[in-house]
Formats: C-alpha cells, sequence, structure tokens
C-alpha cells in the first residue's frame, strides 16, 4: 500500500480531531480530539518513514506514544478534579476556577 494514503488518512484525522476541539465545549471530548490529532501526526511520521525506507520515524513514533501516554494520565486526572469541583466538564465552567 501507498504512503500516500496513509498521508490522506492522517489529514482527514486531523481534521476530525481539529472540528471535535473547535465545535465541542466538553473537556474530555476536546481532549479526545487532541488525542486523535496527534495519533494523526504519529500516523505521518510512520508514513514518511516507510517511505523512506528507515526506522527513525517509527522510532519517534514510539517515544511520541510513550509521552502521550503520560500526558493522558495527567490530563485525565486534570479533568477528574474539575468535575469534583464544578459538576461539569464544560470549558467554559473550568474558566471560573480563577481566584
Amino acid at each position: 500500500m501507498s504512503p500516500e494514503y496513509y498521508v490522506y488518512l492522517a489529514a482527514i484525522l486531523f481534521a476530525l480531531g481539529t472540528i471535535g476541539v473547535m465545535v465541542r465545549r466538553n473537556a474530555l471530548v476536546a481532549f479526545m480530539s487532541v488525542e486523535l490529532m496527534l495519533n494523526a501526526a504519529n500516523l505521518v511520521m510512520v508514513a514518511f518513514s516507510m517511505a523512506r525506507g528507515g526506522l527513525d520515524g517509527q522510532v519517534a513514533t514510539f517515544f511520541v506514544m510513550v509521552v502521550a501516554a503520560a500526558e493522558v494520565v495527567v490530563g485525565l486526572s486534570i479533568i477528574m478534579v474539575i468535575y469534583r469541583t464544578r459538576r461539569s466538564t464544560s470549558l467554559d465552567a473550568a474558566s471560573l476556577l480563577k481566584l
């Protein structure tokens, strides 16, 4: 399969993630949309690595996914704290956390 199909798929996934961040006001959905955009960027790195014939992009993608796993833990814990204090995961309610 040609790498350009993977690039097209990544562009579609990135566009869906961008739309999800811009349209939805729920913090959890916005967070998942950002993760979708990150995975689209990882897919592009793997596709270009496959086109070049090396493993550089695949190794870099592996390290990005490890860091993203740590990011997910921190992000979800912040969303849980916001939900416990405000009983809502709305991004508009999160701005009320200022002192």
